[in-house]
């Protein structure tokens, strides 16, 4: 049986113990991995594998024992408890051992697991599980995961659910980091909030998400943004590092100032466009960064990115100024334009 959408997710989250086995596939091993090791903790829960509940059978053993699955689908565990049975990394050459295997399933066998790389339409791995009735085949697709995978995913890690801008945010990472990525961050904020009940707010979000900028950088180009001349000419102060310091302080601001013009220029607000961003931006960041758009505006971005532009070209010349009093020169100038 072929599963796809909705009727997948479900399947994976709650697999019904009658059927036989499951295939999953697709062209990405990260995704794949993660959706069959999510399969396998909901057929014989989290502690199944530490109650020798999971059996792993590498595909290639297939070959010289195409029994294998069988009989260890057939045999009996020492821990009561739903039982599993692991193949990975499976081809057509093991299609004849693991579909006999599905033929041959009796309920109270354990349940076969079988994890592939991207397979054509014509594979017989494929065809006979889409074709078995008491099996399914899923393809999973390098797509950014759905609302109710995120969901899914945030259970369990045991974070709760928040709402509005904060579960728009984790959204927007989930499209924005790799799988395994987003699975650790969601680990790392589980723990960041250990202790702690209700949901995580965006402030959480934030603080646990990739930092996109070194803090001391962000705050100074946060500075100039603002408009605040004051501020900044004492947050310059304190640089140090000489060339390179001023090399990294231009680079990072014409990515700042571009997220701003980019944000500007959306013609469906700063917030959203900034939502959008790779990487998304974040909460009370990504206020600030929607207002300095709007402070701003279009043209005096514009002008500042060619700011931005001359200084990067004075830095690389063969002769260059003084790095940090261009860097501090040239974000002095951007604070001091005033609003559009």
């Amino acid at each position: 049986m072929k599963l796809a959408g909705s009727e997948a997710a479900r399947f994976l989250a709650r697999p019904d113990p009658a059927f036989a086995g499951a295939l999953l596939y697709g062209p990405d091993p990260m995704r794949t991995s993660l959706r069959r090791q999510a399969l396998v903790e909901a057929l014989i829960g989290p502690g199944g594998a530490d109650e020798m509940r999971l059996t792993r059978i590498p595909a290639a053993e297939l070959r010289r024992d195409p029994a294998a699955a069988q009989d260890a689908m057939r045999a009996s565990g020492f821990f009561p408890g739903a039982r599993a049975v692991l193949v990975e990394d499976a081809t057509d050459a093991a299609a004849a051992a693991l579909l006999a295997a599905v033929e041959d399933w009796r309920p109270g066998d354990a349940t076969l697991v079988v994890a592939a790389g991207d397979l054509r339409a014509a594979s017989a791995l494929r065809k006979g599980f889409e074709a078995a009735k008491r099996a399914v085949a899923i393809a999973i697709h390098a797509d950014p995961p759905g609302r109710a995978e995120v969901e899914t995913m945030l259970a369990r890690a045991g974070i709760v659910r928040p709402e509005g801008d904060a579960f728009g945010d984790l959204e927007a990472l989930a499209r924005a980091l790799d799988p395994g990525d987003f699975a650790q961050f969601l680990e790392k904020l589980a723990v960041y909030r250990l202790g702690e009940a209700g949901p995580p707010s965006q402030a959480d979000i934030e603080a646990v998400a990739p930092a996109a900028a070194e803090a001391a950088t962000e705050e100074i180009l946060h500075l100039a943004a603002d408009g605040r001349v004051d501020a900044l000419a004492r947050a310059m102060a304190s640089v140090g590092g000489g060339s390179s310091a001023a090399t990294g302080l231009v680079i990072a601001a014409g990515r700042h100032f571009r997220a701003l013009h980019a944000a500007a220029c959306a013609p469906d607000g700063p917030d959203a466009a900034l939502a959008r961003a790779r990487p998304p931006v974040f909460g009370p960041r990504r206020t600030r960064m929607a207002s300095q758009a709007r402070r701003l505006g279009r043209q005096r971005l514009e002008e500042a990115l060619a700011l931005i532009t001359d200084a990067d070209l004075a830095l690389r010349s063969s002769r260059p100024p003084p790095g940090l009093a261009l860097a501090e020169r040239l974000l002095v100038r951007i604070a001091a334009m005033k609003r559009t």
